[in-house]
């Protein structure tokens, strides 16, 4: 049963607002990727040729890891996001080009 006062998913404002936001930023990730999978990285929106699409995926990206980040702090167990390494690897298996790649976590 819903208490009056609260919501029925049991979210304070500011966690629904995280999640928003979340959200919100990996929509902004996608539809870069969908730019650079159609024009390339090195493309750019004819109203900023100083900006290519590279360094919006880099703009985006941050904003994303922000988010994650606070939403990491304050929603997500303890301990939980430590093994992106390991995340990583299960990734690799079903990969077809990533042998070569290294990458460093923030």
């Amino acid at each position: 049963m819903m208490d009056m006062d609260g919501h029925f998913n049991q979210l304070t404002p500011a966690e629904a607002e995280r999640l928003a936001m979340l959200a919100e930023e990996c929509g902004e990730v996608i539809q870069m990727i969908g730019k650079i999978l159609r024009h390339g990285y090195e493309s750019y929106h004819p109203n900023d040729p100083s900006t290519t699409n590279r360094q919006l995926l880099g703009r985006e990206l941050t904003d994303l890891l922000a988010v994650a980040a606070a939403l990491c702090r304050d929603n997500v167990p303890e301990g939980s996001l430590h093994d992106q390494d390991r995340a990583w690897e299960r990734k690799l298996r079903y990969a077809h080009h990533q042998e070569e790649l290294v990458v460093e976590c923030p």
